[in-house]
């Protein structure tokens, strides 16, 4: 008759089953996280929207073609002029604002990816440095 150690089998399989999860379906679970993060932030900032209407008027509603004396269509001419200028830098403002927090929500994707990467190993890190007795100098 064989018998089995039961307790040791199963923890071996569920440390498998944990590690296989954490390096399959939780990692692609974790870049899909990211990549649905990125996409919610190209639609908020709407950059692409942002870049086809860089010189368009902003806000404006009665500054548009005027006809009648020249000092009219001076003033109407102004109005817009200014317009398009305030609406521009607006409008770059948020496009700066945009491209620098997706490039920051990026490099945190990747240190998150590359930490959920090395998280497993840091108990026999932790075991490897105890063993060679490795302190670390505090310095005040």
């Amino acid at each position: 008759m064989v018998y089995y150690n039961v307790s040791s089998y199963n923890s071996d399989m569920f440390l498998v089953g944990i590690l296989s999860w954490w390096y399959g379906v939780g990692f692609i679970s974790g870049v899909k996280n990211i990549k649905e993060r990125f996409a919610i932030s190209i639609d908020f900032f709407s950059l692409g929207l942002l870049f086809k209407t860089l010189f368009a008027p902003y806000k404006q509603i009665s500054a548009g073609n005027v006809s009648g004396p020249i000092g009219d269509q001076m003033h109407a001419f102004f109005d817009r002029t200014v317009s398009r200028l305030v609406g521009s830098f607006v409008r770059t403002f948020m496009i700066i604002f945009g491209l620098v927090a997706m490039f920051a929500q990026a490099v945190f994707g990747v240190l998150f990816l590359f930490i959920w990467l090395v998280i497993p190993f840091l108990p026999a890190i932790g075991l490897i440095i105890m063993v060679i007795g490795w302190v670390p100098q505090w310095k005040i």
